[in-house]
Parts: structure tokens; C-alpha cells; sequence
């Protein structure tokens, strides 16, 4: 409630209380862990092989004798 003050000079009034005020501080810490990540690396060798082919041709030949024989009756 208002408190009025009297009508003289210098005019002193009574204490007023205000509801209390709170603060709030946050402290932010940082912590730096190191890790260790062991890495390993696999080398893979491929041995490619291509093929290719030549074709060498060869040629066969063969002679069959036929025989007619007649018979004249």
C-alpha cells in the first residue's frame, strides 16, 4: 500500500519493502578430454589378369573313294 507522505518540507516517508529479487548466475565449465581412435589401414594389391584370345585356324581334308560297280544282267 501507498504510503502518503505529510504535508511538511522536507517530506519523509516510511520505508516501503519490495518483494525480493532473485538473480540467477550460471557458470559454464568446459572439460576437453582427449581420445585416442587408433586408425588402420589395409592396402589390397589386385593383380588383374586380362586375357585374350587368338584364334588360329586350321583346316582338315579328306578324299572317300566311292566304287559304283555295275552288273549287266
Amino acid at each position: 500500500m501507498f504510503n502518503k507522505c505529510c504535508n511538511q518540507k522536507p517530506c519523509t516517508c516510511s520505508v516501503v519493502y519490495e518483494p525480493p529479487i532473485q538473480n540467477c548466475i550460471q557458470n559454464d565449465y568446459v572439460h576437453e578430454i582427449k581420445h585416442i581412435v587408433p586408425i588402420n589401414t589395409n592396402i589390397i594389391n589386385n593383380q588383374i589378369y586380362k586375357h585374350t584370345y587368338v584364334p588360329e585356324y586350321t583346316c582338315q581334308e579328306e578324299t572317300i573313294v566311292t566304287n559304283l560297280n555295275s552288273c549287266n544282267n
